[in-house]
């Protein structure tokens, strides 16, 4: 690896390459952009494995051209040279007085070493950079860490190893639990994490060299200068598909991958798109409850999953936030209501509004019963026992309520109580809450990825269904994971489905629906493609649930009950929030 070289450009003074030693040997290389005039600045440090020679318009082609036609404002007042995937622009950092640190992960990008995810090793990376970073001579010793998904994943592991010099996070859509959030859903396993890493790792790691892209500004090639066959590359990876595979439960691996939230203490601003169905928001909702940070903030918008973070209102809001811990300033940032949220109506349309806690303290929550008469969703239960049965793979039912009487809010998580049974010894579950304007046209939304998503989704694997009586809520079941209990083909059991927290003002005259499905959701519409994506996107963007191995069609392929009456609980519990 040639040397680290410093040049002044555009208003920085950039240093490309820094190296950062490990305290295993390994050398892995930061870029930082800093302010010219000599000085002590706060830092933010991201670290991640999309290689920061990688430009943002030539790894995810279409994103850019994307946020560019819808959100101009997102590229407007910088020349983009130095923009990457996820990662604080410089442009529109450094000359607030701030210096930005990137750094390529371990076995990612120009960073040597065996490329493994989120595990143990890399979290003691990232805090040895933070503190590597706190006492360069040009840094206040103040750090921040901001960024998307992975670089905001990441933030609540390395924020739980308390590094001394880390003053608060900005985790902008970015899941905390490695289990329920990210790999497998209510038990079933995502396969979004194998095509995710054929599509955006495997293209930037170590060693693909020559075969790889080139920094379009410094004309290094962005995987580093040696070009590896393929076998030595495999070789130096962890095969993350396979140890999914192998482990179905929760255990050991997914906690070392997974923040605990009880010691993440440092100031935070939790960032969640309502839209993000299937890999983030969980984390956002989840990690702003569960912390330990005394001084910690919620912030729910929509849009897709990279454009508002680099909108004149995402880099306002997080510049507020770094201003006030990271500068020291009195910008009213204390004063700043505890949660705030883009309150999401039909066409696109968000409304700012301050609250002070989540869930909301004002939340009526509503019980709408399953009645198999009529199909409907029903504030009072079915007074005779009966039963639906369907496919268990299949398009499964939907409960309807009859047109609303008067705007309905729903914002927040929701919960589904079912009495079922299956003709096998397994069953899953994908849930799915709906809305429907007065001429039955369904309302779905830009989501952080899908451009066509549902309001609400949940899952979960019937084997799986033992609650954790410790953390489990009635609007938010919590599942162990950890072990199988297999149904008895034609035995009733109960079982509770966590539903992702939601925002929609549904107006008046519209329908509120809950599909129980034994598959993914599909939007009726064409299916729509990004550049970093395998799959087409049908409604649940990449986060499908198809393996085969996982979903053996001699355990799921049978047929499933829904079972109804005064001892058999179908009801669903909603969010409801009253206006002010």
């Amino acid at each position: 690896m040639s040397a680290y070289k410093t040049e002044n450009r555009d208003g920085m003074c950039i240093d490309w390459d820094l190296p950062i030693p490990m305290d295993d040997g390994v050398v892995l290389r930061a870029d930082v952009f800093r302010p010219p005039a000599s000085g002590r600045y706060p830092v933010l440090v991201s670290y991640g494995p999309y290689g920061k020679g990688l430009a943002f318009q030539d790894g995810y082609k279409s994103a850019w051209e994307i946020m560019c036609r819808d959100n101009p404002d997102a590229v407007a007042g910088s020349s983009n040279t130095y923009q990457n995937w996820e990662v604080c622009d410089p442009e529109k950092w450094v000359p607030d007085g701030y210096a930005i640190v990137r750094v390529d992960s371990r076995g990612a990008g120009r960073s040597p070493g065996f490329l493994a995810h989120n595990n143990a090793r890399e979290n003691r990376d990232f805090a040895a950079c933070i503190e590597w970073a706190a006492v360069q001579p040009w840094c206040s010793g103040k750090v921040g860490l901001n960024g998307i998904s992975y670089y905001a994943a990441s933030q609540w592991r390395a924020a739980a190893l308390q590094p001394p010099h880390l003053a608060a996070i900005c985790v902008w859509e970015g899941w905390a639990d490695n289990y329920r959030d990210s790999t497998h859903h209510g038990g079933i396993i995502c396969v979004f994490r194998k095509n995710w890493q054929d599509m955006q790792v495997k293209t930037v790691q170590h060693g693909v060299g020559e075969r790889g892209a080139r920094s379009r500004v410094t004309g290094e090639l962005v995987c580093g200068p040696q070009t590896l066959p393929d076998e030595e590359l495999a070789r130096n990876r962890e095969d993350m598909w396979a140890d999914l595979l192998a482990r179905p439960l929760d255990g050991p691996y997914y906690r070392e991958r997974s923040a605990d939230l009880s010691k993440v203490s440092v100031p935070l601003l939790s960032c969640a798109n309502w839209g993000g169905q299937g890999l983030h928001p969980r984390g956002n909702f989840e990690g702003f409850v569960r912390a330990a940070s005394s001084q910690k903030w919620l912030e729910v918008h929509g849009g897709s999953h990279w454009a508002p973070f680099y909108t004149d209102y995402g880099v306002k809001l997080q510049k507020r936030f770094f201003d006030h811990f990271l500068k020291g300033e009195a910008n009213g940032w204390d004063a700043q209501p505890r949660v705030l949220l883009q309150v999401r109506h039909p066409g696109e349309k968000f409304v700012e509004r301050a609250e002070n806690e989540w869930p909301l303290a004002r939340t009526r929550w509503t019980a709408l019963h399953l009645d198999p008469e009529g199909m409907r969703l029903s504030p009072t239960p079915p007074s005779k026992t009966a039963c639906l049965t369907y496919d268990a793979m299949g398009e499964g039912l939907s409960f309807s309520t009859p047109p609303l009487a008067q705007a309905t809010e729903i914002t927040g998580p929701s919960a589904l109580k079912l009495t079922i049974s299956s003709s096998t010894v397994d069953a899953d579950f994908f849930v799915v809450l709906r809305v429907f304007d007065p001429s039955g046209e369904e309302l779905v939304f830009q989501g952080a990825l899908d451009p066509h998503t549902p309001i609400g989704q949940g899952w979960l694997r019937a084997s799986q269904r033992k609650l954790d009586a410790a953390l489990s809520l009635p609007y938010r079941p919590y599942h162990t994971h950890d072990e199988r209990q297999p149904l008895r083909p034609g035995v009733a059991v109960g079982v509770d489905i966590e539903i992702w927290p939601t925002c929609i003002v549904v107006p008046a005259g519209w329908r509120i629906a809950l599909s129980v499905r034994g598959k993914d959701y599909e939007w009726a519409g064409a299916a729509t493609t990004l550049s970093n994506m395998k799959n087409p996107m049908k409604g649940c963007g990449p986060f499908e649930h198809n393996d085969p191995t996982d979903r053996a069609p001699e355990v799921f392929a049978g047929e499933v009950s829904l079972h109804f009456g005064p001892d058999r609980p179908a009801v669903l519990l909603l969010p409801i929030i009253p206006p002010r």
